[in-house]
């Protein structure tokens, strides 16, 4: 009984938001609905240049964690060399993967100034 009650309430609380969702973006003066661009980028390419370099300021933090998380395994391994094979794994990868973000930023910023494309932004 308390699931179907459950249930009840999740399903009449998920219609109300439905029904009542469009009503934020409707425009007072003429009663049109305006629904915002919730991107900063204006084009394709902003677009692009944005998700790099968020995916650039990811690894940027990730490489770090990553390498404290080995060093973790190493310090508490006590001598298992599956802890430390799988310790010194986790600095190669990470190694490997941050040097592959690098150069795939160094390598889009190479291309552009070749073709002489404007970056978004400057």
């Amino acid at each position: 009984m308390r699931k179907l009650f459950t249930s009840i309430i999740f399903v009449g609380i998920s219609i109300l938001v439905l029904v009542s969702f469009p009503l934020l973006f409707i425009n007072a003066e003429g009663g049109t609905i305006e629904i915002p661009n919730p991107l900063t980028a204006t084009s394709f390419d902003a677009l692009i240049s944005g998700f790099i370099n968020f995916i650039f300021w990811v690894a940027i933090a990730v490489a770090p964690l990553m390498t404290l998380i080995a060093g973790f395994y190493f310090l508490t391994a006590g001598g298992d060399p599956k802890k430390v094979d799988t310790a010194k794994k986790i600095i190669l990868y990470t190694i490997i993967g941050f040097a592959i973000i690098l150069m795939a930023r160094g390598l889009i910023g190479i291309i552009n100034q070749i073709l002489g494309v404007q970056q978004p932004g400057t």
